[in-house]
């Protein structure tokens, strides 16, 4: 009887081990199960949202200097702000001739120079002022064709009457008037043509005048020398008003243009100085200089501004308001300019900034900073060193 009782007592425990191994296992199977055939249940429409929504920018690195360090450096700060900037261009500039003054004597016809009256160069001369007479065979056959048909024209009016006659005379006139055009073509003044006329005679030589009031600056005619249609014989500018011409280099360039007023001295005239505007900025650089020219117009009264002087220009440009920093605040780099913008409570970022014009000491921000942004303007270099060694640039 007792050794059933142990046997039954065997049984169940044994029955019992197994009950708790089954349930042990089955959860195990049941996970690996679901695993295997990908059973899993679906994530529901928040955990898609969630796993969708993009992760938060990262935040720039910034460089920390306390604040009693940056007593010790002597670092301070600038707003960036918009302000009234401007530059002083000096340049150096040439007296030239003005070219719209300039006039020149040519000979339209061969002849000869038989007497100069504008001997020399420097000469002053004035409007219709006798410069030179020359003999020309070609001209005083045309004058001798003129003189003849007056006298057939006056012949033939006097000769017939009638309905011929008044045809002859309307031909005689045109024949005239052609001729008359003729010398007027080459130069013959109206009141030489009447003297002509009147007096029944060529001229032997033809007298040529100046075209306008000025200096003779060039001259060519000598007494006795031949002259071929074409040949110039004087060049007579006006003085009363001078170019001054400047050379601008190309990176100043954008900061100018016509209108804008330049002042001027010479050492030649101290204490002296003149006030002009830029009238015009020529289109095309020097090769080997790189600069550009820019022309100024100057009142000459006394002709003491002289071709060929040297001269100092000041061009003061205006360039308006621009959000603008210091020189000092940027650090160059050859290929970027950074500033560390102060973030506060001993913080600064190192941020790279698109830079325009520089001008008084300031530096134009096209972008990279906002108006009000305070940068760090003194011991930059000993920023960048701290930001380098910590890695954050």
């Amino acid at each position: 009887m007792t050794s059933r009782k142990r046997t039954s007592l065997r049984g169940g425990a044994a029955i019992a081990l197994i009950i708790a191994a089954a349930s042990l296992i089955l959860p195990v199977a049941v996970v690996h199960a679901q695993h295997e055939g990908h059973t899993a249940p679906a994530a529901g429409p928040k955990q898609e949202a969630q796993q969708a929504a993009p992760a938060p920018p990262a935040e720039a690195p910034t460089v920390e200097i306390p604040l009693d360090k940056q007593q010790l450096l002597g670092v301070k700060t600038i707003a960036a702000s918009f302000r009234q900037i401007g530059k002083v261009i000096r340049t150096v500039g040439r007296v030239e001739y003005d070219e719209r003054k300039l006039a020149t004597v040519n000979m339209k016809y061969e002849g000869w120079i038989e007497k100069l009256y504008a001997d020399y160069t420097g000469m002053q001369v004035r409007k219709g002022q006798p410069l030179a007479e020359v003999y020309s065979p070609e001209l005083l056959a045309t004058q001798q064709e003129f003189l003849n048909t007056l006298r057939w024209a006056k012949s033939s009016s006097e000769a017939k009457e009638g309905e011929v006659a008044g045809m002859l005379n309307r031909d005689a006139e045109a024949i005239i008037d052609a001729a008359r055009q003729r010398l007027r073509l080459w130069d013959i003044t109206d009141e030489q043509i009447r003297s002509i006329e009147e007096t029944g005679k060529p001229v032997r030589t033809v007298t040529l005048v100046s075209p306008a009031d000025g200096t003779v600056v060039q001259k060519n005619a000598v007494q006795g020398m031949r002259v071929m249609p074409g040949d110039k014989l004087f060049d007579i500018v006006d003085l009363s008003s001078v170019w001054i011409v400047s050379d601008i280099y190309e990176n100043e360039l954008p900061l100018i243009n016509p209108g804008e007023t330049a002042r001027i001295t010479l050492s030649s005239l101290p204490g002296k100085e003149f006030s002009a505007k830029i009238e015009f900025i020529y289109p095309t650089l020097t090769d080997q200089a790189r600069t550009v020219k820019v022309r100024l117009t100057v009142a000459n009264p006394g002709g003491r501004l002289k071709p060929q002087m040297f001269t100092n220009v000041e061009i003061k440009a205006g360039m308006g308001k621009r959000l603008a920093i210091p020189d000092d605040a940027v650090l160059d780099t050859g290929t970027r300019s950074i500033v560390y913008v102060d973030k506060g409570e001993g913080f600064f970022e190192p941020r790279e900034v698109k830079l325009g014009l520089r001008a008084d000491g300031y530096r134009e921000v096209l972008s990279g900073l906002k108006n009000g942004e305070k940068v760090a303007r003194t011991a930059t270099f000993l920023i960048d060193s701290e930001a380098q060694l910590k890695g954050v640039r």
